[in-house]
């Protein structure tokens, strides 16, 4: 009989102590100030879905101050970006997201194959210089979920 209520309270404070972790990582997960997020963009023909999806991301959970979302960008996508071709609806897209905390990164190894520098890049850019894989591994070690739609 003692050791079924020793059994029994042990269960019982196992299933508090997990009741306890579970609820304090959804509220963990729930606490969007907490959020971090970078988006992966290297096809072209993705880069108004992308831009899309961020300005979504932000609209859902609340507006810009509760999430932090970098953008990185290599290979052909960093074309329409350009400053001299890009293309209007780039252009309006990403003036509308300037408004928020969107930290946007270039490639710096893309930008010495296409010959640009980060005058020839909307304002706002800053250059990855080890590179936009390497940018974006260091922002998942510091916590950042990774997207790449």
């Amino acid at each position: 009989m003692h050791r079924r209520n020793l059994l029994k309270g042990t269960f019982t404070a196992a299933g508090a102590l997990l009741a306890a972790a579970t609820s304090a990582l959804r509220a963990n997960a729930a606490d969007p100030e907490k959020s971090k997020v970078v988006y992966h963009l290297t096809d072209l023909d993705k880069v108004g879905f992308v831009l899309g999806n961020i300005r979504n991301h932000f609209d859902g959970v609340g507006g810009p101050d509760k999430v932090t979302i970098a953008l990185v960008v290599h290979g052909p996508a960093l074309k329409a970006f350009h400053a001299a071709p890009a293309n209007a609806e780039v252009a309006r897209r990403l003036g509308e997201l300037s408004k928020t905390t969107l930290a946007l990164h270039a490639c710096g190894n893309t930008m010495k194959s296409q010959s640009i520098t980060l005058k020839d890049l909307p304002p706002g850019f800053v250059v990855a210089e080890e590179g936009g894989v390497v940018r974006i591994a260091e922002l998942q070690a510091a916590g950042y979920v990774y997207l790449r739609p």
